[in-house]
């Protein structure tokens, strides 16, 4: 386990734009970052946690006028919301910045001039397509397919006028060694993609003043000019810090960051722009880039423009709002989109929560109570199992530590709720029951209740940083208090007291009715499907040269739900994708021949059907342990998804 005892460490999120109201798309980022704070205060670090709004622009000022009031009042009232939603998720950040504070827009005029100064700005003049909603310049050539935006595929305006300019192309050479030779974009194989588009093509100089609003930072030499979002909005990491005004003095302190975690439609400005920006201001660049998927909705990005919307505040009072963390994170995979849908979130807390941790807590309580009324004596008899279920717990913390520091949370999550697994697993193996029937077998019944309980105390202890409402309850009721729920005993046994006392308490996680729930999120969220029409069955005749089998041939088949957790090219194998799985019993590799119709952004965080049981091959140097489904369409093929099925679930 890693100990950072007064270590800095300093995470941010992007600062979101208020021109509507958030939305459960708004809180993975928040969400994650939080947690990744929590668990690197656990581990000792001083730790430095941003977030915040950015609040200038066009929109903003149209959205304003529309609803009859100024642009600080309209943003006043949006971020009212926002910290609202941030604390009723629990969100503990250090620092809330705003672009409308002082002290940024002081700082921004100073990095705006510096930048000019130094001869990186100058002044032009600005041709193009632009979208009001996404505040981009996009070239003729990036508009989709129907000439619209191709970030939110809505109409676009021809725009000129005056504007400074940010010279990009002297940095193109370096933030291509700085995305290719580095790990500072996770996940890596974005990098490429982002050289080819950007780089490879000629860096183009970026618009960074407007003259066509007001609703802006004012450029100090030029007073017709106000700054654009990006040097407005990106600088925003460094004067939270105190960089170029009197307001804070955290920047010698905190920076370089360690993580900036970011939405896949922003990489490109902080992976490109941003290290752009810090290299002309001769700054140290930040570790790590953390670039994440949407959470979709019916195949759709989460957007309010598009009226899929999922009020987080209704999700969390309905469930609470470490089960929405939860689900959020546990299904994200670093780099994929996630499907958002009533079913996989329901399934996901009754099987996770309820069924896994929230059964283990209240029978491993209740049997305490039982047996011994509530406290276990002191004398214990170890036995078998015992020693495989203390080695999985005790070296959990590492593997969490490794996945926390990859920004790999999905993971995180899934290592511990297979410590989880295993508890109940230890249940069926020991049998409390059937010991608690012969007295003679009361000190070994104490060990295996004991045991059961420090698992959980060490689950909890790693899972409160994801879920910091929840545990404390779980720590209440196992008899876990004081120095038994640091992070510093995560990587011990035998923490608790040998005579440890419980206390029963209501059921954490309450086992939700399924169909009854969904009815009325479907109501709520809009989440309502069309109705398929009945289909007659008919007789088919087996294709011509196609073998008939028997049942006892297909019996032979084991195909399982999968989840793709990680996906990545081969190497000097055109075809092939190198998939990690998530089989509901570990992770496996497999060799997947798709490489052409699907890239990893696509697969990542998708459930697909597994044949499990194949006989591993090696395939272009992989060990391929199985087979993903997909079809023949026409001239392309398409794998076959299965979001809403826990993986591991057998197909039949």
């Amino acid at each position: 386990m890693q100990k950072h005892n007064g270590e800095k460490y300093y995470i941010t999120t992007p600062i979101y734009y208020p021109s509507g109201n958030p939305h459960i798309g708004h809180c993975y980022t928040t969400t994650a970052c939080d947690s990744i704070a929590r668990y690197k205060r656990m581990q000792g670090c001083d730790v430095m946690f941003l977030t915040g709004t950015d609040e200038h622009g066009q929109k903003i000022e149209q959205k304003a006028a529309e609803s009859g009031v100024t642009p600080k009042q309209y943003v006043d009232e949006k971020v009212d919301v926002f910290k609202k939603l941030w604390s009723f998720m629990n969100i503990s950040y250090d620092r809330y910045i705003r672009t409308t504070d002082d002290y940024h827009i002081e700082s921004v005029q100073k990095i705006f001039k510096a930048l000019y100064d130094k001869g990186y700005i100058y002044k032009g003049e600005y041709k193009g397509k632009y979208c009001t909603p996404c505040e981009s310049f996009w070239t003729e050539s990036q508009l989709d397919e129907k000439g619209c935006c191709p970030e939110c595929h809505r109409p676009v305006t021809e725009a000129k006028e005056e504007a400074y300019f940010f010279k990009m192309s002297p940095f193109a050479d370096r933030i291509e060694k700085l995305l290719l030779e580095t790990d500072y974009l996770r996940p890596k194989y974005r990098a490429q993609e982002l050289v080819n588009n950007f780089i490879k093509t000629g860096l183009e100089d970026l618009c960074v003043s407007r003259t066509s609003f007001k609703w802006g930072i004012p450029v100090t030499f030029d007073t017709d000019h106000v700054v654009y979002v990006w040097i407005d909005a990106l600088s925003n990491y460094i004067t939270a810090l105190g960089y170029d005004n009197g307001h804070y003095d955290d920047f010698s302190k905190f920076w370089p960051a360690d993580v900036h975690m970011v939405a896949k439609d922003i990489m490109r400005f902080h992976a490109i722009i941003w290290p752009a920006m810090l290299m002309a201001l001769d700054l140290p660049l930040p570790k790590h880039l953390a670039v994440h998927g949407w959470i979709t909705f019916n195949g759709e990005k989460m957007s309010k423009s598009l009226g899929n919307v999922v009020d987080p505040f209704i999700l969390g009072e309905r469930y609470g709002a470490d089960a929405i963390r939860y689900h959020i994170m546990r299904e994200m995979a670093l780099g994929g989109d996630v499907s958002f849908s009533n079913e996989i979130m329901i399934n996901r807390i009754n099987t996770d929560l309820a069924n896994d941790l929230g059964n283990l807590v209240s029978r491993t309580v209740a049997m305490a109570e039982k047996y011994f009324d509530s406290t276990l004596p002191e004398e214990k008899q170890s036995g078998e199992f015992d020693d495989e279920l203390i080695a999985e717990a005790t070296a959990l913390s590492e593997k969490v530590d490794k996945l926390v520091d990859e920004t790999q949370l999905n993971l995180a999550l899934a290592e511990i709720f297979r410590v989880v697994s295993r508890a109940n697993k230890y249940i069926d193996e020991t049998k409390p029951w059937v010991l608690a029937k012969d007295e003679a077998n009361r000190s070994r019944l104490a060990a295996v209740l004991y045991n059961l309980l420090e698992t959980i105390r060490i689950v909890s202890v790693l899972l409160s940083a994801f879920m910091p409402t929840d545990m404390p309850k779980i720590w209440k009721q196992i008899g876990a208090e004081g120095d038994s729920v640091l992070y510093d005993n995560t990587d011990k046994f035998g923490v608790l007291p040998q005579n440890v006392t419980v206390h029963k308490g209501e059921i954490i996680f309450p086992r939700i009715d399924v169909n009854k729930e969904i009815e009325e999120l479907n109501k709520i969220i809009g989440n309502n499907k069309p109705a398929q029409a009945d289909k007659k069955e008919s007789k088919k005749e087996a294709p011509e040269n196609v073998a008939l089998i028997g049942i006892e041939d297909f019996a032979k088949v084991e195909l399982r739900v999968a989840k793709i957790t990680a996906c990545e090219p081969i190497k000097k194998a055109k075809k092939l994708l190198k998939l990690t799985l998530d089989d509901g019993d570990g992770e496996r590799t497999v060799a997947s021949g798709i490489a052409k119709y699907y890239t990893p952004d696509d697969l990542i965080g998708k459930s697909v059907i597994l044949v499990s049981n194949l006989k591993p091959a090696v395939l272009c140097g992989v060990e391929s342990n199985g087979m993903i489904l997909a079809a023949d369409d026409g001239d392309s093929v398409k794998v076959i998804f299965v979001d809403n099925i826990t993986p591991g679930s057998r197909i039949r």
